[in-house]
């Protein structure tokens, strides 16, 4: 004897053949986009916060709490309301607040800039925690994906644990795949803000798949038009200069990374702006500051005048042009 489940009925007919086909696909991609825009959070805020480890303790912390609270809100909805439409909505919505995250968190975060400038204590941490708060909509939404997909792909209770046991394994290859490819990949090759659109794409164009069906649902096909709009304005610099005057700006593997002139001199800064990599001041010798404890080398030669020097990791080459 079999134990059936029931399941809201959605439109029939070949408009809307292929919405069951995309519940495993939108598992998938929800899982991606979880875990690439925990790790563009991190580098968002790394300009302004820095890296250190209570940033990242704070962050993973509350993106796990958005998941618990959107896996409980997800699997509530769907025993009320199991219908692949508003999971799609769903999955919708999330990719539209997830494309605003670069938009709406320039304002706060230059606020953030001013509250360091100014070394006001309050400002920063008002900043910080309004930014991880732009986080939680999106990711709260994201983690209503998986158990709203698991209630609409059990239709027997005999079938239950295959049927969940499917949905985890694509969510979490995808969590996987959202841990390397923004790391290894979109991150250093494009930078934070358009990793952050392209999550939110893929995830725009496989919520307005799933809702098509024919008349004004055809303006679904504008979200994906709309989130690569947002992309296209949404760029710009990352962050004002800490001081001086930015000549350049980039994000790397490791670090976001500006080059500023003070005065004379060009530096290499990194992150937030507390940290100077390297300096190059072509009318002075001397850096004034720990670059010059390596001329102390030199009393360490027992008198004798070395012809060459090996500079093991040159770096920027302030030494060696010390």
């Amino acid at each position: 004897m079999r134990s059936e489940i029931e399941v809201t009925p959605t439109p029939s007919g070949a408009a809307n053949a292929w919405r069951p086909r995309l519940l495993l696909p939108l598992a998938f991609t929800g899982g991606l986009a979880s875990l690439g825009i925990e790790f563009a959070a991190a580098r968002l805020l790394a300009p302004f916060f820095g890296q250190s480890l209570f940033i990242w303790g704070t962050l993973i912390g509350l993106i796990l709490i958005y998941l618990t609270i959107g896996y409980y809100a997800g699997g509530r909805l769907a025993d009320r309301r199991p219908d692949a439409r508003l999971l799609y909505q769903i999955a919708a919505a999330a990719a539209l607040l997830t494309a605003a995250i670069p938009i709406v968190s320039r304002p706060i975060l230059s606020l953030a800039q001013t509250g360091f400038a100014q070394l006001s204590v309050g400002l920063v941490l008002g900043s910080l925690i309004s930014v991880i708060i732009l986080f939680a909509a999106p990711v709260i939404l994201l983690g209503m994906v998986s158990p709203f997909v698991i209630r609409l792909r059990i239709r027997q209770l005999e079938t239950a644990g295959n049927a969940a046991g499917a949905v985890y394994a694509l969510s979490t290859l995808g969590s996987i795949l959202g841990t390397f490819i923004p790391v290894f990949w979109l991150i250093p090759t494009y930078g934070t803000r358009p990793t952050i659109f392209i999550l939110a794409f893929a995830l725009g164009t496989i919520s307005a798949a799933g809702l098509l069906g024919g008349g004004r649902r055809r303006l679904y096909l504008l979200l994906p038009v709309l989130i690569a709009v947002l992309a296209l304005f949404g760029g710009g610099s990352i962050r004002a200069a800490a001081y001086g005057v930015r000549l350049y700006e980039t994000e790397s593997a490791y670090n976001y990374i500006q080059v500023v002139k003070v005065g004379n001199e060009t530096q290499l800064v990194l992150n937030e702006g507390q940290a100077v990599h390297s300096v190059y001041n072509p009318t002075s010798e001397y850096t004034h500051a720990y670059w010059d404890e390596v001329l102390l080398a030199r009393y360490f030669g027992s008198g004798q005048t070395p012809k060459r020097v090996a500079v093991v990791g040159l770096a920027g080459g302030t030494i060696a042009k010390i």
